[in-house]
């Protein structure tokens, strides 16, 4: 299955999602890190500015990473729903990337 994320290296829950995908070897993925060059952050920001799955998101001031594209252009932020995911030690973090600092980005 052919999966496209939206994440950042600076994100915990993005850099947990990030090794998850590797280690599942059914898995062809597509990684798109939206700090590293402008054109991809701009890519992200026209989905967050137009798909509906994005307003709860930005009315809790989140951005919305790590983002998920399935194949079939499903679009989600759990992957969990869609995949079988190992448990690892990387996702006893806190999540800081939130307005707050508290949650999930």
């Amino acid at each position: 299955m052919k999966i496209t994320m939206y994440g950042t290296e600076i994100c915990p829950d993005c850099v947990v999602a990030k090794q998850q995908m590797k280690e599942n070897h059914n898995i062809e993925l597509d990684y798109r890190n939206i700090t590293e060059e402008i054109s991809t952050l701009k890519e992200f920001l026209a989905y967050r500015d137009q798909e509906e799955i994005f307003a709860p998101v930005i009315a809790a001031g989140k951005i919305g990473i790590p983002f998920f594209i399935l194949e079939d252009e499903t679009k989600t932020f759990d992957i969990s729903n869609y995949i079988e995911i190992k448990k690892t030690d990387l996702e006893k973090h806190v999540n800081a990337c939130s307005l707050d600092g508290r949650g999930q980005c």
